[in-house]
């Protein structure tokens, strides 16, 4: 499955780094193919591009704050509170194989 993530905490330091390794982890434990999008207090790194958006299976976000979804318009998104990927980041990528019957 191909996972784009998004993940994003209040203070946009420790928590939206450590949740995008963990999902990385984990996606790499189930044989996912993932690629995480961190909008930290330095910004945005590793921007999801039109093309990833356009052949993603899933769209999660993992955040704190509000995200921006206009990008998104089409696709199938799962949105949820960042403590979520830092307590069970592979139950998460198991609920989405669930969701969407892969």
């Amino acid at each position: 499955m191909k996972i784009l993530a998004i993940t994003a905490c209040t203070a946009g330091i420790a928590h939206t780094y450590i949740a995008r390794e963990k999902l990385e982890n984990a996606a790499r434990e189930t044989g996912d193919f993932i690629k995480v999008e961190t909008q930290g207090s330095i910004g945005v790194e590793n921007e999801l591009r039109p093309d990833e958006i356009q052949e993603a299976d899933i769209i999660l976000i993992a955040a704190d704050i509000r995200v921006n979804k206009d990008r998104f318009v089409g696709k199938a998104v799962v949105e949820i509170p960042i403590s979520m990927i830092m307590k069970s980041p592979k139950g998460v990528i198991s609920k989405i194989h669930q969701k969407l019957g892969k």
